[in-house]
Order: C-alpha cells, then structure tokens, then sequence
C-alpha cells in the first residue's frame, strides 16, 4: 500500500519545505507501529527544485485477522480463505487512510512549530496512489476530487496484464494535482480513500461523526457529494449519517458572516428614499419574537436553533428572562455564539442565566423540558419536509413548553425584492419557503395534534397583495391558558385557530 506526496520549488521557496510541513526530515527514513502493520515514510527525491515523501504501509493480513478485522471486502464473510487473500495488504483503503492520521497528525491538524508561516500557504502538490479501489468507478473519482480544486487522473487498471481478456478491475490508478494547502489535501485523502473503498477495516463508532466533520471542515459542507461522502464514509449506518448531514446543514450558515446572512436571507434593499434607510428584517424579526415573549410572561426561554447567538444576545439585556437556552446542532455555531456572548468573561449571576447546548431538533430531548417558551426562528425551513414531523414531535409532544414561536419566510413576498432572481429562496440552504396559506396549514394541524391554540402575525411591512417578508405563529398550550373541560378541548382549540385566520384574512 503505497502513497506519494511531491511538490516543486526554487531557490526561493524550496520544494524541501515539505519536509517542515510533514514533520519528517528529507535525510530520514522513519517507521511508525500501526495496529495493523508498519508504515514507514522516506524521501525517494529531496531538492530545492522537486521534493516527494513517500508512505509506505505494509500490512500484516495475519495480525488483521486476529483482530478481527481481516473479514472486510475481500470476499464472502463466512470464508476462512477470504480472511488470509484479500486486497487489504496492497490497495489504498481505511487502512492508508487511518496510517496517514497517524504519522502525519501534526500535519493534518495544521500545524508547523518550526515554519509556522508555511502552514496555510497554498503549493502545487502531485498525489499518486498507485492502486485504488473505486466502487464507481473513474467518474466518481473525479467527482469527488475534481471539486475540491484537484486535477484528476483516474486510470483503471486490468485484472490482469497477462490476460487482458478478463477485463477490467475495480482498481485505478490516482494522480492528483492542484494548488493546494497540504493539511487540507490530506484531509482530502483522509477522508475520501476509504469513502471510494466503501469499506471500513474497524467498527465504525458514533465518535467517527466527530472525525468526519474535523476532517471535513472548510469543504465537505459545500460539496456536491456531500450525501454519499457522508453515507460511505459511515458506512452507511443510517443513524450516524442522519446525524452528521443535520450538523452539516448549519455549518454553512455559521461560517457565513452575520451582515451576509441578513442580506441573504432577508433580501433587504435599500429604500427609493435614502434619507432613512429601514430597519433590517433581521432586527424587526428580533423585535417582534422579544416582545411576544414578554406578552406571554415568558421567564425561562429556549432559543431553538439559535444559530450564532444573536437572539440570545438580546434576550440577556431583559432581566425578566432568567433562564435562557441557546441549542443548535452546530458546534462551529456555537462556538461562535460563546465568543458573541463573551461567556469566559461573564458575571457569575449572568452566566448562570444562560447556557448554550449542543443537540438535533429531530430527537427528543429531556433537557428541554419545563420551559416557558421556545423560539424557532427561521429554522423549520432548513429541514428537509421528511424530517418535519420528528421536530414537531420533539418541541410540541415532548418538550411541551407553554408558549411555542415559529417564524418562516413568506415566499409570497419575494417578488418585492428585484434583486431577488424569479423561482429562487432567499438563501441557498432553504429546503423550501412556504406561502402564507401553507404555512397556517402545517401550523393548524401542529396545533390539533398536539393541544395548542394559534395565532399569525406579520413581521415587516404587510403589503396588501402578498402579505409580509416574515409570517409568524404564536403556539400557546390550551391547559396554560383555559385549562377547558377534556370535553371541550377540541372545540376550544378549533375555535381559537379558527378565530386567528380570520383576523388574519381580514388584515
């Protein structure tokens, strides 16, 4: 199992620099213990014009299955044969992949004691994996690199060269070029080389989430492949996946910065009148969900979905909310709210007021139970409407908080915004944008099933024609407010939902 990395130079910038980034010196041929074998790494060519690092892993079929894990893709589970001949020893798989983590952790991570401003510098780098397996052949091969900024050469290799006339195998053999930042082109590699194997040599662990998305991070969020990448690399345990394209969904919008993703996802142009400029939706959307949790008389708030921590922010100027919960499924994006809110250099009595979770809207979860409110602005849109019904379960059948705020677009009003393209959502993320009829549809039958009375309310201008840019339903339990008889309830809770929509169709 064999793998080169090479890069050009000048006296300037000589291409020997790799050997600072890989933290392994030209002159010296290293050997590292894997659990599976030896990988041993050296330089077949070290100058200031052209530099290669070779890896080197030789693997012990024996010692595979002895650990049992020599049972993999090279034949029928039940065969003894197949434990002992098999293509583990030779061709490129999770097995290079986890040896690539190992001896060059330091080089994956991003970091460089020695040269640390060589790190994020980009540099032409050739890859060569002389035998890969490509379950899918050629094609998926380069649409799994070619996005990435690679130049991909994908050569399938014969079953046999003294044979031709058997065909072809599944094997091909990699060249990559391209200018790239080496920590992120072994990311690449670290996560891609055992997704085109489409085998694992290891049980995969909840913990290999985590793996993916640090390796991930910067690329697989935005790649056109995401799902499959996902789904192999996991090996296809459906549970894991789910898990892991959720986290995805929002890293996007936590890597956006907060001025774009207002001007994104709002649409908000600047007035024909430029003597005041009008007060960005976002804020108006704040505006309005704060003053709805002070009619309710809301103390102890939960902030679903709260993305990077604005509305949270807001609710900590207001003493009367004195317990607040920000959960969003991204943990960049909370990383990002921590820093908003300063919470390393918070007060004591302020701190204990606030407290950010990490956790899926799609699950249950006992930690939100007992609250007065949530809020989930500007989150059910980038669900996939499949996943819907579990979110409504998780907040309304389980969480069962008195007061529910849920804001959406109101697709109606795009047309009102001319630098909006005809047929397109306000931001690349949302899986769909309802009119104001299917919105109070979803909310009414939520509301029904699950013993809560609603109401709509515009946020932004209402025009007359297509209604507002923000539409807005107040969920308020019926047992909060009425307590009615159990055989008045659902007269009671179609009345008031009946009453909200003709207010609304008179306004």
């Amino acid at each position: 199992m064999f793998l080169t990395i090479s890069t050009t130079g000048s006296p300037e910038r000589p291409a020997t620099d790799l050997g600072f980034l890989l933290h392994k010196h030209p002159e010296k041929s290293q050997a590292f213990d894997t659990s599976h074998g030896t990988a041993h790494v050296f330089y077949p060519e070290a100058s200031e014009e052209r530099c290669s690092a070779a890896l080197l892993l030789e693997v012990d079929p024996v010692a595979l299955v002895r650990r049992g894990k020599g049972k993999g893709r090279g034949g029928a589970p039940d065969s003894a044969l197949a434990q002992y001949v098999n293509d583990r020893p030779y061709a490129a798989s999770s097995l290079l992949a986890v040896a690539v983590g190992r001896v060059f952790k330091t080089a994956l991570q991003g970091t460089c004691a020695a040269r640390p401003e060589l790190v994020g510098q980009p540099q032409p780098l050739r890859i060569e994996v002389p035998v890969l397996p490509a379950r899918g052949g050629p094609d998926l091969v380069a649409k799994l690199f070619e996005p990435l900024g690679w130049s991909v050469q994908a050569t399938r290799l014969p079953l046999d060269e003294q044979f031709p006339e058997w065909g072809e195998s599944r094997y091909v053999r990699l060249v990559l070029e391209g200018e790239q930042v080496l920590a992120q082109a072994l990311r690449h590699l670290y996560v891609l080389l055992p997704v085109l194997d489409d085998a694992k040599h290891y049980w995969v662990a909840p913990d290999e989430v985590d793996k993916l998305l640090r390796a991930g991070d910067g690329w697989l969020a935005e790649h056109p492949e995401q799902k499959l990448i996902t789904s192999r690399y996991l090996s296809r345990r459906w549970s894991l996946t789910r898990t892991a394209m959720e986290r995805l969904e929002l890293v996007r919008l936590a890597e956006t910065d907060d001025s774009q993703v207002e001007e994104i996802d709002n649409a908000v142009d600047e007035e024909t009148d430029t003597e005041e400029r009008p007060v960005p939706l976002a804020v108006q959307r704040r505006e309005a969900l704060l003053a709805e949790l002070r009619t309710a008389g809301a103390g102890r708030v939960l902030d679903l979905g709260c993305g990077q921590g604005q509305l949270v922010q807001e609710l900590l100027k207001d003493t009367r909310f004195t317990e607040i919960v920000g959960l969003d499924v991204s943990v960049r994006a909370l990383t990002i709210a921590s820093r908003r809110l300063k919470l390393d250099r918070m007060g004591d009595r302020r701190a204990e007021r606030v407290k950010l979770l990490q956790g899926s809207l799609a699950y249950t979860d006992k930690r939100l139970t007992g609250y007065d409110a949530a809020v989930l602005s500007e989150v059910i849109e980038h669900l996939d409407l499949p996943r819907l019904p579990a979110l409504e379960y998780a907040v309304f059948g389980s969480a069962r908080p008195a007061t529910v705020l849920v804001s959406t677009p109101n697709v109606e009003y795009n047309v009102r915004w001319e630098s909006l393209p005809a047929g397109h959502s306000r931001h690349g993320d949302h899986r769909f944008e309802w009119t104001r009829a299917e919105f109070r549809a979803w909310a009414h039958r939520v509301a029904e099933r699950h013993g809560y009375a609603v109401e709509f309310k515009p946020i932004g201008p209402d025009d007359p024609e297509v209604g507002p840019p923000t539409q807005l339903a107040v969920f308020t339990r019926i047992e909060h407010t009425a307590a009615p008889a159990p055989t008045t309830s659902t007269t009671s809770t179609s009345t008031s939902t009946a009453t909200a929509t003709k207010g609304d169709e008179a306004a």
